[in-house]
C-alpha cells in the first residue's frame, strides 16, 4: 500500500504541490489526473525519491521511500527514456541488473514479457530500430520486470495503436490481480474511466475534486439525454424549464439539463412521437474534468 501524507513542494514562489494527501491500496489502479502544470509530475518524482518534499511523508508498505525501496516502484512515462543504442535484450539486462535482479531472473522475465506482447523477434534488435509502440512496449516491460509493488503510469498508450492499447490493458490488469498498487496518470479520460475506482484531480497543486469516480458522478446527477426519433418538435423541448440547450449530432439530439428532475417532463413531451433511442446520462469523467478545472478559469 502506498500512502502520501500532507507532502508538499515549492519552488521560489510557485508551489507545486500544496499538502497532498492519498492512499493507493494493494490492486487497486488510482487516477491521479490535472491539466499541465498541476503538480503531478512532482507529485510522482517525490514519491520515487528524486525530489524531497518541504512537509509530510511518503511511505509504501509502511516504510518510509529511500534508496533502499525504490527497486520496489516501476515508472512508464510518456517520454521514452531508453538507450536507443541498445538491443531490447541488452536494455533489460541493463535495468534488470539496477533493480537488483540477476541475469537468469532478468531473461526469464523478459521472455515472458517479449511472448506475451508478440515481440519475441525484436530481442536482439536495437530500440533505435523499433516503432514508436514497440519502443514503448520494452518500455513498460523494463518497468515491470522485477514485479514492482508500486507502477506509476503516466501516459502510458502514448503512440500505441487500437491492438497494442489492449495488450497493454490487459497486462495492467494481470498486474492488479497480482496485487500491485497502480497510479495510472492521462489526459485520455476514457482509460481513466476504464480503469480506475478512485480518484483526484489536482490544479495548481491542490486537490479539486477526490473520491470514487461512481461517488462523483452519481453526486454530479444526469446531465444530459441523448434522444432519437422521427418528425421531434425541438421547439417544444427547447421550452422545457431546466432544458438549457439542445445540439444536433448526426441523426440523434443532444439534450442538455440541469438535473435529474428535467428527464421526466422531457420525457413526457417525446412519448407521443415515434422515439428510437432515448437515454439519460450521468456526466462523464471528461465533462466533470472540464467543468471542475473550468471554472479556475473562469
Amino acid at each position: 500500500m502506498l500512502k502520501v501524507k500532507n507532502i508538499r513542494k515549492t519552488y521560489n514562489d510557485l508551489v507545486a504541490v500544496d499538502n497532498l494527501s492519498f492512499e493507493v491500496n494493494n490492486g487497486e489502479i488510482f487516477g491521479l489526473l490535472g491539466e499541465n502544470g498541476a503538480g503531478k509530475t512532482t507529485t510522482f518524482r517525490i514519491i520515487m525519491g528524486l525530489l524531497n518534499s518541504e512537509g509530510g511523508e511518503v511511505l509504501l508498505d509502511n516504510q518510509k521511500i529511500d534508496y533502499s525501496v525504490t527497486d520496489k516502484i516501476g515508472f512508464v512515462t510518456e517520454e521514452r527514456s531508453l538507450l536507443t543504442k541498445l538491443t531490447v535484450k541488452e536494455q533489460l539486462l541493463y535495468y534488470g541488473a539496477l533493480k537488483g535482479m540477476i541475469p537468469d531472473e532478468i531473461l526469464k522475465e523478459m521472455h515472458y514479457w517479449l511472448q506475451k506482447f508478440d515481440i519475441t523477434d525484436y530481442e536482439n534488435k536495437k530500440i533505435k530500430e523499433l516503432s514508436k509502440g514497440n519502443q514503448q512496449k520494452v518500455q513498460f516491460i523494463a518497468a515491470v520486470i522485477n514485479h514492482p509493488k508500486l507502477l506509476i503510469l503516466d501516459e502510458p498508450f502514448t503512440g500505441l495503436d487500437p491492438i497494442n492499447v489492449k495488450m497493454l490493458k490487459e497486462a495492467v490488469y494481470d498486474l492488479k490481480k497480482d496485487g500491485c498498487s497502480i497510479i495510472f496518470s492521462s489526459h485520455q479520460m476514457e482509460h481513466i474511466e476504464e480503469f480506475c475506482e478512485k480518484l483526484i484531480i489536482l490544479a495548481k497543486g491542490k486537490v479539486i475534486l477526490e473520491g470514487y469516480l461512481k461517488d462523483i458522478k452519481k453526486s454530479y446527477g444526469i446531465k444530459k439525454i441523448i434522444l432519437k426519433g422521427n418528425d421531434i418538435d425541438i421547439t417544444k423541448l427547447e421550452q422545457i424549464d431546466g432544458v438549457s440547450k439542445i445540439e444536433s449530432l448526426n441523426d440523434e439530439y443532444i439534450i442538455y439539463i440541469e438535473n435529474d428532475s428535467v428527464v421526466s417532463s422531457v420525457f413526457s413531451k417525446v412519448k407521443k412521437y415515434n422515439i428510437l433511442k432515448f437515454e439519460a446520462l450521468e456526466p462523464s469523467l471528461n465533462d466533470i474534468f472540464i467543468e471542475k478545472v473550468g471554472e479556475l478559469h473562469e
